[in-house]
């Protein structure tokens, strides 16, 4: 049984993700950490306080004090883990539809866990050999007041509040219900945006949109937007570790053009730049073009981040990393995913030019992405035995660092398990979106006929 995936572990909440799941994943994990205080946190779904009290009850067993921090950004608990030097279980399904939750873990030093210390916990949990405290030993439990605004704070000091507060921006803000439905629009204002919203209202139903922040769900920003004559669109998604823009136009940007503008920004002769094995053009070319070493890794927060890590410890410079699904790095401010600082970030970039302009010189590609689900692990194994054939016979680089990447020059095609969701993922992209798009969808073809046939 694999426990944990690219971004933690998460499930269908109370089918695959149970409390006696969650409390069995926050026992291995208090045996490992043998650590006197664990916080708890939550995004706002629905089934989000029931597992955090699941949490709460295995941490304590164990003789683990438990901080609960209640709503706040998966970024704002990372904040508080390596302020209080806390490790912290936080529990959120990130982006996936409003039926799943999950868990990620956080070290005391701020950061997700990097892949061997959470194959540890997964043996614990596997084995269950938990700790015991007596009941006389048993951890307390408190709620912590003032974390969001804390966390805000933090923001505040870490970016150029008058370059934003000088460019006179206004901003369309789209939350989408989740956890920076509290923290977001505070931040924007104080940085001396001036905010308009939709579906800021924090509800575990999403009943505006999926948190996933993809075109398909972001129609009422781009409308937002030009409603208003905003200057850009955010969007998050469920725990706010992801930013994705729509420009003053309406048109939604591309998480790969962000990246590579933010990288552009960023990147000196001689840095490393960390990204995913389904990494843009845009970011190669960025890459060349700063003199930067460009570093993939696997799909998944936990592997960017083991791989920034070890970047690190040689002696080498990575002021910022992260895939085109809108989850930036810049390690310098803090190892971790934060869409509201990515997104200031962003706006810094439009103290003297629209967004448009902006990404403008990344605008030569177009991306598509299909999902194939499976319901059994036949079906899994028939869809990836399936891409495995694909690459035998294509005449195409092809690179298996995770999942089957082709690569044919002028355009590239990628098919892989999902980390997170029971489905097989395809990317591909292209200058020309036709060709992008048959490369997916002959893909596609060749993965359903094998499900089918499973």
């Amino acid at each position: 049984m694999k426990v944990f995936g690219s971004s933690g572990t998460r499930g269908v909440a109370n089918e695959a993700l149970t409390p006696e799941f969650v409390l069995k994943v926050a026992k291995a994990a208090g045996t490992v950490w043998r650590a006197d205080r664990v916080a708890v946190a939550r995004d706002t779904r629905a089934t989000g306080r029931m597992l955090a009290d699941a949490a709460a009850s295995g941490l304590a067993s164990v003789g683990a004090d438990v901080d609960r921090l209640g709503v706040v950004p998966t970024p704002g608990a990372q904040s508080y883990a390596g302020r209080e030097s806390v490790p912290v279980v936080m529990i959120t399904a990130s982006h996936n539809p409003p039926q799943y939750n999950g868990v990620k873990l956080v070290g005391a030093d701020g950061v997700e866990l990097a892949v061997e210390d959470l194959e540890r916990i997964e043996q614990k949990f596997l084995a269950e050999q938990f700790d015991g405290a007596p009941w006389s030993e048993t951890g307390t439990s408190r709620e912590v007041e003032g974390v969001r605004r804390a966390y805000v704070d933090r923001l505040l000091a870490s970016v150029d509040r008058e370059t934003v507060a000088d460019a006179d921006l206004t901003v369309a803000l789209d939350p989408g219900h989740g956890a920076g439905s509290l923290t977001s629009p505070e931040f924007f204002r104080k940085l001396g945006c001036r905010v308009v919203t939709a579906n800021s209202q924090p509800d575990g139903h999403f009943p505006g949109r999926d948190p996933e922040p993809v075109p398909e769900n972001l129609g009422d920003l781009g409308r937002l937007v030009e409603a208003t004559d905003a200057d850009v669109g955010i969007a998050h998604d469920g725990d706010a570790d992801r930013a994705i823009f729509y420009d003053e136009t309406g048109e939604y940007v591309e998480g790969d053009a962000t990246l590579a503008a933010l990288a552009a920004a960023e990147l000196d002769p001689g840095d490393s730049v960390v990204s995913a094995v389904n990494v843009s053009q845009r970011l190669v070319d960025v890459a060349d073009d700063c003199e930067a070493y460009l570093e993939l890794t696997p799909i998944g927060s936990t592997n960017l981040i083991t791989r920034i890590e070890e970047l690190q410890q040689q002696g080498k410079p990575v002021p910022v990393a992260g895939e085109g699904n809108g989850g930036i790095f810049f390690p310098e401010y803090l190892l971790a995913r934060d869409g509201a600082y990515t997104a200031a970030r962003f706006l810094e970039l439009l103290a003297d030019r629209p967004a448009s302009e902006v990404v403008a010189p990344y605008d030569g590609y177009h991306n598509v992405r299909i999902n194939i689900g499976h319901d059994t692990d036949a079906e899994r194994d028939a869809l990836l035995e399936a891409a495995e054939r694909e690459a035998e016979a294509a005449d195409a680089e092809v690179t298996t660092l995770d999942g089957y990447r082709f690569d044919y020059g002028d355009a590239w095609v990628l098919a892989r398990p999902s980390g997170t969701e029971p489905m097989v993922r395809i990317y591909a992209e292209a200058r020309e979106e036709s060709r992008a798009r048959d490369l997916a969808e002959e893909m596609a073809a060749a993965l359903r006929d094998a499900k089918a046939a499973a």
